[in-house]
């Protein structure tokens, strides 16, 4: 699995105009199955996805789509993680 942090950037003013399209790959990414949480990061600092089924060099061009980051908004940092001890109802993630 992997958590995606999207970090503000300097061109962090320029949201609101991407937001309709970074909603949207935000969208595509739950519905396609890959994302499993999407939320902010706090204090307004950006925001972080945890993703799953799918592997790291299609994750990384997935990221480029989203509309924040091909416009400098967030800058994005992929982290991989490999489930060792895991809820139950999350066995899931060690498929």
């Amino acid at each position: 699995m992997f958590i995606i942090f999207l970090r503000f950037s300097d061109n962090r003013a320029q949201a609101a105009q991407f937001m309709e399209g970074h909603n949207a790959w935000v969208k595509r990414g739950f519905d396609s199955g890959i994302f499993l949480l999407a939320g902010n990061l706090q204090p307004n600092a950006g925001g972080a996805i945890f993703a799953h089924n799918i592997d790291r060099e299609a994750l990384d061009m997935l990221v480029q789509e989203d509309p924040f980051v091909a416009e400098r908004v967030v800058s994005a940092e992929i982290h991989e993680v490999t489930p060792g001890r895991v809820d139950e109802r999350l066995l899931f993630l060690k498929g």
